[in-house]
């Protein structure tokens, strides 16, 4: 990538990496567009976290939400070809440990609760709500375009939300910030 600019996408098209073209509304740009904006979103949270705070998993994500994004814009048949980057299940096995790691240290949750707390968490209980969203639009896609999703990237995406959940209540433990518990409206 030497411009930024190409003027190609000027007609309201882009191109998948396979070269087909496709208009910039196609649900296909929205859903790894939806991907990207929660690695922004993610990339904005871990700049909040203080330099002592071990990044890697985080950074982790990042790179795998990447390889998600590199197959979506490609059209299924074309992804061997392009020997594009899959998924990894250890990288759902990771977050599996994390969560329960970080479930173990937290006082268990009898209600829940509002989303909030430190700048940290706050900024990864939004990480965790674009992530839903994302989970949203892969599901309606993958209803439309069946085997268009990479394997495993349902269950990378709906693992990833949680994670984001514990994630947020973590990082209010360590700041000794009391989580807000949701109290339902009386009549």
């Amino acid at each position: 990538m030497s411009k930024v600019y190409t003027r190609t996408g000027d007609n309201g098209t882009t191109a998948l990496i396979g070269g087909s073209r496709i208009k910039k509304c196609d649900p296909r740009i929205h859903l790894y567009g939806e991907v990207d904006e929660l690695n922004s979103q993610i990339g904005m949270g871990v700049a909040f976290l203080d330099a002592t705070y071990d990044k890697t998993l985080l950074h982790e994500i990042q790179s795998a939400l990447f390889d998600l994004g590199s197959n979506l814009a490609c059209e299924k048949e074309k992804r061997m070809q392009f020997k594009l980057p899959q998924l990894k299940e250890s990288l759902i096995t990771r977050l599996e440990k994390e969560i329960d790691q970080i479930d173990i240290k937290l006082e268990p949750l009898k209600t829940f609760v509002l989303p909030g707390g430190t700048k940290e968490a706050s900024a990864f209980h939004l990480c965790r709500t674009v992530c839903r969203r994302v989970e949203r639009q892969m599901v309606d896609f993958e209803t439309q375009h069946p085997g268009e999703i990479p394997a495993s990237a349902q269950i990378f995406i709906n693992r990833l939300s949680d994670y984001f959940f514990m994630l947020s209540r973590e990082l209010n433990a360590l700041k000794k910030v009391e989580e807000i518990k949701w109290i339902p409206a009386k009549d």
